[in-house]
């Protein structure tokens, strides 16, 4: 977490009472480091040094045979957190999916490239590996992704993810991880006109094919961006 006041209390609380809580800190400068020691956290501060990392540094400190990745911005509904705190987990099973409802200027978005969202994140400490997938493709440490190599079922409720509250701060995340992909991959004219024929495909596909108009103009919005993002990054690749 960095400067997360305003949303770490949300999501610690919606942990399963009794958790091991565990929070790490990239030097913020405002009450996020003691409103986590509120919640009964154990915090480790250290600078940042990137998503991939730090992740992989968190969950070298987790000291319990599971582990629930959340970010600040992130929280459990009631349903979730039931669930989490009633599991027995299989031997079988490595890990469980959750689905994600991602938030957009006060709404979930139910649809498009957002409304099937699954991401592994409660898995086996032990066997938990992490590795970035950058949108544009490249070696950009970012958009990463836990994996396991056993069974992973689905758990109930959502994951609610309050990540993007107004226009402006989707522009702000859009400009930042767009310059950082930017970075890991090699400019061409000839990639920029690739990555601009596939995004005018992305957004009917997006619209129509995962029915994101449903979403109004949220969902345009949406669509627009997620398509345009390779774009961006491919342009600011190539005139870096």
């Amino acid at each position: 977490m960095k400067d997360e006041a305003p949303n770490i209390s949300r999501a610690l609380a919606s942990v399963p009472q009794g958790s091991q809580l565990l929070a790490i800190d990239a030097e913020s400068c405002d009450r996020s480091v003691e409103i986590a020691l509120s919640h009964g956290a154990r915090v480790i501060v250290r600078p940042w040094k990137g998503f991939v990392d730090a992740r992989r540094f968190a969950l070298g400190c987790v000291e319990t045979p599971w582990t629930f990745m959340l970010d600040a911005d992130e929280a459990l509904d009631a349903k979730l957190s039931a669930a989490l705190g009633a599991l027995a987990p299989a031997e079988h099973l490595d890990g469980y999916a959750v689905r994600r409802a991602t938030f957009f200027c006060g709404k979930a978005m139910r649809y498009g490239s957002w409304g099937r969202d699954e991401p592994l994140r409660f898995f086996r400490t032990a066997r938990a590996t992490l590795a970035a997938q950058p949108v544009a493709g490249g070696s950009a440490e970012l958009h990463e992704h836990w994996r396991v190599p056993g069974a992973v079922e689905t758990a109930p409720g959502l994951l609610l993810h309050y990540s993007y509250p107004t226009v402006s701060a989707y522009g702000m995340k859009f400009r930042r991880y767009t310059s950082l992909e930017a970075c890991g991959v090699a400019g061409s004219p000839l990639t920029l006109a690739r990555a601009a024929l596939l995004a005018l495909l992305r957004v009917p596909h997006a619209l129509l094919v995962k029915g994101g108009w449903r979403d109004g103009w949220r969902g345009v919005f949406v669509a627009c961006g997620s398509a345009w993002y390779p774009v961006v990054v491919s342009w600011k690749a190539l005139v870096r």
